[in-house]
């Protein structure tokens, strides 16, 4: 799968079936999905697009993970809340900077509960954990402090 950010829109994740399908999930950052199937005779034709609400999102994820109803997962959207993937440019800002720098639960009202690395996942960073291009950042909050989140750690 290949993650491409859209800058003021999400993330595009592009994939290839085992049907040599292309497929591709812009995740917008309002929380609606867009889903768009390309034509097997020429996969840069769209032959297909469907735009989803945050509601139709949320029952398509239960109709593909059954597991997803496990009673000890959370529900982020059932609290008002949502978690995104933020990726950080290789020209931020906040490359080679503290994460406590980005004052995100003072300034975003947003947490920062994992960075993903090349190197792997780090849980629960510390303010001292060292941000890097690249890095893609799990932001949880309401969608404005989500929002607010993705306009700060956007910066040049």
């Amino acid at each position: 799968m290949r993650t491409t950010p859209l800058p003021g829109i999400g993330v595009q994740y592009d994939f290839t079936t085992r049907e040599h399908r292309q497929l591709s999930v812009i995740a917008h950052r309002d929380g609606t999905r867009t889903v768009n199937v390309y034509r097997g005779d020429d996969p840069d034709a769209c032959a297909q697009s469907l735009h989803l609400t945050e509601a139709e999102t949320a029952s398509l994820i239960d109709a593909l993970l059954p597991a997803h109803h496990s009673p000890n997962v959370l529900h982020t959207t059932d609290l008002g809340l949502v978690a995104e993937r933020i990726e950080l440019s290789a020209h931020s800002y906040w490359n080679g900077r503290l994460l406590g720098e980005t004052r995100m639960r003072t300034e975003a009202g947003a947490s920062i509960v994992a960075v993903l690395r090349r190197s792997g996942a780090v849980p629960s960073p510390t303010p001292a954990f060292r941000l890097a291009g690249g890095d893609t950042l799990i932001v949880i909050g309401t969608r404005e402090g989500v929002d607010a989140a993705a306009s700060i750690l956007g910066r040049e």
